[in-house]
């Protein structure tokens, strides 16, 4: 049975992030790459507590996402999967056969999440030596012939720059049509356009209001030159408690364990520019003070180096809601959330944060479809 794409018009979207042992800022990684146990009970976490999907990331160090996720459908219900996957590595067409395998086994729960990789010293561990812009014009032919195997009813010809194909073989379709979504990331210049190009789904990290608001217009621009429409997803941290002043007390401690944590390990503060457009536009929103606006919390980006996503949103659960709200009223219906302690805090995120902020967006949606029917 095929299934369209469960979210057309951008109706709210939550992604947890799973990872296949214990780790995070504060808790650094021990023993060996993978703890089924944790991973298993990490993924049915999320399943339980009503994600829509697990974002599982690609590492030059880590296990592969592809046989993380095709394990863990059999053992979850209804969360989806959104696999990290760098083009470069794989040919595209084995890369298109593997993701609509895990759709079919998974019951149409697989998404794609392209990213082209920001820094050259990872690419070099499984080694790629192109340049950024050399791997963005890569990931444009990969994508394209992902889509046109996806979606053909012959076999498949191309002739492009990376990739010369010959009969390349749709049999291996995916459940949903036209295809697996295909969330997107990068924030430079080549990257936005790419995005136009290609993305369902637009992901950035937590940013200031005007930096999504400026980021959004220009995605939407390059989109329009395609005649597509681009969805929005966007990266937090949430950090909560029952009260905004133990929340905060809270975040504070987050960032005095960080601190402890990078010290142990002999690393110190972060210092020099990251590569990816990314992390230097999380700086940037550090460089306005550890709380730039509303519930925004910059330190532990400021910390780390942004190395990854790690801007927080610091309140009760409704707070958080709330400054949900207002990012969903720029543009943004995804948001993709994890916690410092992992586990944990996905549970705490589906008693609470998750239905907080379903419940204010639904109200919002009814509040102006009322508006509309009374014009």
């Amino acid at each position: 049975m095929t299934q369209t794409d469960p979210n057309p018009t951008g109706a709210l979207e939550f992604i947890g992030m799973i990872q296949p042992r214990e780790q995070s800022e504060i808790h650094p990684a021990q023993g060996e790459a993978i703890d089924p146990a944790y991973l298993l009970a990490s993924a049915r976490a999320h399943d339980e507590a009503g994600f829509d999907r697990m974002l599982i990331g690609w590492y030059s160090n880590g296990p592969d996402g592809l046989e993380l996720a095709s394990w863990l459908a059999a053992q979850t219900r209804k969360v989806g999967f959104l696999v990290a996957h760098r083009p470069g590595f794989q040919a595209p067409s084995t890369a298109a056969r593997a993701f609509a395998t895990l759709d079919q086994l998974s019951g149409g729960r697989a998404a794609i999440h392209v990213i082209s990789g920001g820094d050259d010293a990872d690419q070099a561990r499984d080694g790629d030596w192109l340049d950024k812009d050399s791997r963005y014009a890569r990931t444009d032919e990969y994508v394209s012939i992902l889509k046109s195997i996806w979606t053909a009813r012959q076999p498949v010809d191309h002739e492009g720059a990376y990739y010369r194909i010959k009969g390349a073989s749709p049999e291996v379709r995916t459940v949903r049509r036209p295809h697996i979504p295909v969330y997107f990331g990068g924030a430079s210049e080549a990257a936005l356009r790419v995005a136009g190009r290609h993305a369902d789904v637009y992901a950035l990290w937590g940013e200031t209001q005007a930096q999504v608001r400026e980021i959004v217009t220009r995605v939407r621009a390059e989109a329009a030159k395609h005649g597509r429409q681009v969805r929005f997803s966007l990266s937090f941290r949430p950090i909560l408690a029952e009260t905004e002043e133990a929340a905060w007390a809270k975040a504070e401690r987050i960032l005095a364990e960080v601190r402890r944590v990078r010290g142990a390990a002999a690393l110190g503060p972060a210092n020099g520019q990251p590569q990816n457009a990314g992390s230097q536009r999380l700086l940037a929103a550090a460089a306005l003070g550890d709380r730039p606006e509303g519930r925004l919390y910059t330190a532990i980006a400021r910390e780390t180096g942004a190395r990854g996503n790690t801007t927080a949103l610091v309140g009760t659960p409704e707070q958080v809601a709330e400054a949900f709200l207002e990012y969903h009223a720029l543009g943004v219906t995804t948001f993709l959330i994890r916690g410092f302690d992992p586990l944990e805090d996905a549970v705490e995120y589906g008693r609470s944060l998750l239905p907080a902020t379903r419940r204010l967006v639904a109200e919002r949606l009814a509040r102006q479809q009322q508006g509309v029917a009374a014009e």
